[in-house]
């Protein structure tokens, strides 16, 4: 085979039409062999002679797309000191496009026997390791455009590519679970009759699956455990033959885009499958452990750990930050995604042991002139010391608002001194980003994501019912803020599951109503369940899989939740860029009034009482400060939001004639779309609202006049429910 010395940029595997350049980092290697694998897993070595900057390198004419690689790194192998490098092992290359195969926990795998940990392991692994795959990256992307959505017009909506699409029956069997599917024409058109504008896709970076899951008879369904963040997921691909995962990604892509809808992944950049000291070496670990991974500082031996994965990566080596910032620019490049939300992003704020908001990650983000133009989000906490830094993050950044869940879910389950925690959350949580460079957008609402109850458990269940796990019930997390409304799970009880109905539509509409960036759990809208299961990472089955048979009830629900995606879309009220400014003079004219259920702006006191658990809010169209995209004055009709928490009904006096001089409901979640009733209630008239319900009641733009909307086909016909 002809070699030619080749360069040492980029890293990875390039094929140029003619041959392909091979590229690997490892400071701490003695020797480095490319070792290229035919179809009957016969091994051809090819030694790297040359080298620059730690970086081996050679270019081989007539390789191509498709052929299977790995590395074998000759050099020390001493862990007191942090060196793990071992030939026996055939390594991954850290910057692979695709990859063949899976790790299947075999022995061969590890740096050690199983039977002396303290030994060497020679075992070769070529067996039974996964191979990289030189892609072919070239792709008729047309016209494919990036749709471009704002972030204070965006309706988030996380899915996973398997979990979405499994029980689709629509998608051809062997279409379900794969990007395929997910680009599926009646797929692509529920997400846009839903009315989302970006899917943000469950971890789709190649990962690993764990070797205790496995012998359990269990998977590693979410997928945080990545070992290659250059290649889409094989395990998610319907294409047959080497590498064609990547064109059928970037197919997928194509669709939404068509459907103007947004890409974004949830990435892990914060540890690798590699695990703790007692993990496999498949990658990192095997070609320059010390350089990839943080180690704890006077026992290299072990891993400093931050993620509760078993390692970390080493946010202060320039070749770590090197390969994430090429990751995320290839993502966005070649692959043509739209944003990125980085799981455990304060471990990405460690460059030492403290998180520190200034690190050099993010002068890398903010610097870059492609990723720094993408959505950035934070999931803003990991599970080391002062790990919780929700409204810490840079102005780029949007950040997953942990508070803002917990302080609706305990609002409609009638806590106790919620009121002012709710004032703040539904209003963009000024309190946690409100400073000279930070918006709205900086919070992403949520009520439910993959990890906890899913919206539909979240009212029929007290406590996690995680058994399947195989762990004693004893994983998942124990505090909730959940309700089950009188019954603990499955119950033929009208009352319950009526209520149980209401409780779904009370946190849908407050989620969509409140300012800021809304994200919706795939299935909730249609109420998806897990029955009781907060921790389904390892359920690859039914439990986890989006049950699209959908009766009555669900219908309603998935009808009940487009409206209200809708009702935001069409108005701007809803989706503020700056911060509401209040009413500071009292007299009626702000942006954004409080008032009690008796009609009274609220005082200091009206906030503070424990046993408060109804409010109403008005939203005053206006009065929008900030202009639209060209410099034009932004008017809209206005709104009041009463929400009632309490187990008993509430009378809400409507605002007096400073606010309108009548008002229209357009949703009531206590109501049945079954019976019409167009009235209209004078201002300063009384609306009772029976217990824990949300109404919403608009008014012209102009007090009836001007820009008047069509607002009534929200909820067209209403009748109470007993």
């Amino acid at each position: 085979m002809k070699k030619w010395t080749g360069r040492a940029a980029p890293l990875g595997a390039a094929y140029d039409g003619a041959g392909t350049n091979f590229a690997l980092y490892s400071s701490v290697a003695d020797r480095v062999e490319l070792c290229l694998l035919d179809d009957r897993g016969r091994e051809t070595r090819v030694e790297l002679s040359e080298v620059d900057g730690f970086i081996w390198h050679a270019y081989l004419p007539g390789v191509g797309p498709g052929q299977r690689y790995g590395y074998r790194v000759h050099g020390p192998y001493d862990p007191a000191r942090g060196d793990r490098c071992n030939p026996a092992k055939l390594l991954l290359d850290p910057y692979a496009k695709a990859v063949e195969g899976q790790a299947d926990g075999h022995e061969s795998l590890f740096g050690y026997p199983f039977a002396d940990p303290d030994a060497r392991n020679t075992l070769d692994s070529r067996a039974h390791a996964m191979l990289s795959v030189v892609a072919d990256e070239r792709f008729d992307w047309g016209d494919d455009r990036a749709p471009g959505h704002s972030y204070h017009e965006s309706v988030i909506y996380e899915a996973h590519v398997r979990g979405l699409t499994m029980r689709h029956p629509s998608v051809p069997a062997e279409l379900r679970g794969t990007y395929a599917g997910l680009a599926h024409p009646d797929v692509v058109d529920h997400l846009r009759r839903l009315g989302v504008t970006a899917v943000e896709l469950m971890p789709v970076h190649q990962f690993v699956q764990d070797g205790h899951l496995l012998d359990r008879g269990l998977r590693n369904y979410w997928g945080y455990n990545t070992i290659g963040f250059f290649a889409p997921h094989n395990g998610y691909a319907a294409t047959g033959g080497r590498g064609g995962q990547v064109a059928e990604f970037k197919s997928m892509v194509k669709a939404l885009h068509t459907a103007g809808i947004e890409v974004i992944l949830d990435v892990v950049y914060n540890h690798t499958a590699e695990g703790n000291h007692m993990g496999p070496t498949l990658s990192f670990r095997g070609i320059d452990n010390a350089a990839y991974y943080r180690l704890v500082d006077d026992d290299p031996a072990h891993y400093f750990d931050t993620t509760g994965t078993g390692n970390s990566l080493l946010m202060r080596s320039p070749h770590v930050l090197q390969m994430i910032m090429d990751s995320l620019r290839y993502w966005v490049t070649e692959m043509h995604v739209d944003g990125f939300r980085f799981d455990l992003a304060a471990t990405l704020a460690r460059q030492f042991h403290e998180v520190d908001r200034l690190s050099s990650f993010f002068d890398l983000v903010q610097q870059d002139p492609v990723v720094s133009q993408v959505k950035l989000i934070a999931e803003p906490w990991d599970v080391g010391e002062g790990g919780y830094q929700v409204g810490n993050f840079p102005p780029l950044w949007s950040e997953w608002n942990g508070r803002y869940r917990d302080t609706v879910r305990d609002f409609w389950r009638a806590s106790d001194s919620t009121l002012p925690d709710l004032a703040s959350r539904l209003t963009g949580s000024s309190d946690l980003y409100q400073d000279d460079s930070r918006r709205p957008r900086a919070s992403v609402n949520f009520i439910t994501c993959h990890d906890g109850f899913t919206l539909r458990d979240l009212v029929s269940y007290n406590d996690k019912h995680n058994d399947a796990n195989g762990e004693g019930n004893q994983d998942g997390e124990s505090t909730n803020r959940s309700w089950n409304c009188g019954a603990e799970g499955d119950t033929d009880d009208a009352d319950v599951l009526t209520l149980r109905a209401r409780q779904q539509r009370n946190l849908l509409t407050t989620l969509l109503l409140s300012q800021g960036v809304p994200m919706i759990s795939h299935g909730d809208e249609f109420g998806r369940t897990q029955q009781g299961n907060n921790n389904a990472y390892c359920q690859d089955g039914e439990l986890s899989w989006v049950d699209w048979d959908l009766d009555a009830e669900r219908r309603g629900l998935l009808d009940f939740t487009s409206r209200l995606i809708a009702l935001r879309r069409e108005h701007p009220v809803f989706r503020r860029r700056r911060f509401l400014r209040g009413d500071p003079d009292g007299t009626g004219r702000g942006d954004a009034v409080w008032l009690t259920p008796g009609g009274r702006q609220m005082q200091e006191a009206d906030w503070h009482r424990a046993d408060a658990h109804a409010v109403a809010l008005m939203l005053n169209g206006a009065a929008i400060a900030e202009p639209g995209p060209r410099g034009e004055q932004i008017v809209d009709d206005s709104f009041v939001l009463l929400l009632n928490s309490h187990w008993e009904p509430v009378d809400f006096v409507l605002p007096d004639r400073t606010f309108g001089e009548s008002w229209k409901i357009i949703v009531d979640t206590a109501a049945e779309p079954d019976a019409a009733d167009e009235t209209e209630i004078k201002a300063g008239g009384t609306l009772p609202v029976p217990a824990r319900t949300a109404v919403l009641l608009t008014r012209p733009y102009g007090h009836g006049g001007g820009l008047a909307r069509r607002t009534s086909w929200l909820n067209p016909r209403r009748k109470r429910r007993p």
